[in-house]
């Protein structure tokens, strides 16, 4: 879709899928595999429900059928190809992330190469490297959950609403070598909430930083994750953990736990006033690192009070 038209929708679309339903399928050592994406996982169910035993709470070592394992490391050794791409005198970057790409814009060989930490940091710098000076366009994606990027060349602001359309800055001019790009993509914690036809999330946020998805696991939050309540007023703070899942941005903030003990036991109880909840801190780990620690529940959509 992306190569018959050029729109960002496509590309944003690529990119929340390879960093987190893509990754997610595979564990961080290389030698397991989710056969399914769960957007929440309860063991006990998924050994107990016959409609929940494609779900699995851990990874698997191989299947019967082995079709996703390779298809998995395929993807990864073919993202290249998924990056850049050019059309005329164009050259289109559409993820971010450290690399190298040559392209032979109009008869000329030119170099572009990406520095940057995306998706934990915010700034991606783009060298542009034709072989001599040379007119064309570089066209870089603004992603859709950025709502204030910020794009330069050889630090001078550019205008983004006079450059940009569907989604891609085009930024034409005389290249030189060593010309630089600049594009920061400001990552404040969004929540995330499902259109309300989506009954099952109603009343639920999802967390996301830059293009990550995160989720709450029981290692770092305890058991029946459905129990916590996230506060709409409630800070959220990232965290860099370069010690935990191989460095990861983590997320904090005060949630509540509905105390279960009011039920004694019971299915139901009949009160007056809200159940009773005590205040907690929350911690959420980007979805494609979950279950890569001890196993247990995960949880992408929390409820919201």
């Amino acid at each position: 879709m992306l190569q018959r038209d050029m729109d960002a929708k496509y590309a944003n679309v690529m990119e929340r899928a390879l960093f987190n339903g893509v990754l997610s399928g595979i564990s961080l050592d290389g030698k397991s595999f989710f056969y399914v994406n769960p957007l929440e996982v309860w063991p006990e169910a998924c050994k107990a429900r016959h409609d929940l035993r494609h779900v699995k709470p851990v990874r698997q070592g191989w299947f019967t059928c082995a079709c996703c394992p390779p298809n998995a490391a395929r993807l990864l050794a073919s993202i290249g190809q998924y990056m850049y791409s050019s059309s005329g005198d164009t050259a289109y970057v559409h993820l971010y992330a450290a690399s190298e790409a040559d392209f032979d814009i109009a008869g000329t060989m030119v170099k572009l190469t990406q520095k940057t930490d995306y998706p934990w940091q915010e700034t991606v710098t783009i060298k542009v490297n034709p072989e001599e000076a040379k007119e064309f366009a570089v066209a870089v994606r603004l992603p859709d959950w950025c709502g204030a990027p910020r794009l330069s060349v050889n630090g001078k602001a550019l205008d983004l609403g006079q450059i940009t359309s569907k989604g891609y800055a085009y930024i034409r001019r005389t290249w030189k070598p060593g010309d630089t790009i600049e594009l920061v993509l400001p990552m404040p914690i969004q929540r995330v909430r499902a259109n309300p036809q989506v009954r099952e999330n109603a009343g639920r946020v999802a967390l996301q930083r830059g293009p990550i998805v995160y989720c709450l696991e029981e290692v770092d939050n305890g058991s029946n994750l459905p129990a916590i309540i996230l506060p709409p007023d409630s800070e959220l703070t990232a965290q860099w953990r370069p010690d935990l899942l191989g460095g990861v941005v983590t997320i904090h903030g005060k949630a509540l736990r509905v105390d279960e003990a009011q039920w004694d036991g019971k299915l139901y109880i009949a009160a007056e006033a809200p159940p009773a909840a005590r205040e907690i801190e929350i911690t959420a780990v980007p979805y494609s690192t979950w279950c890569n620690r001890e196993p247990g529940e995960m949880l992408v959509w929390i409820r919201e009070a």
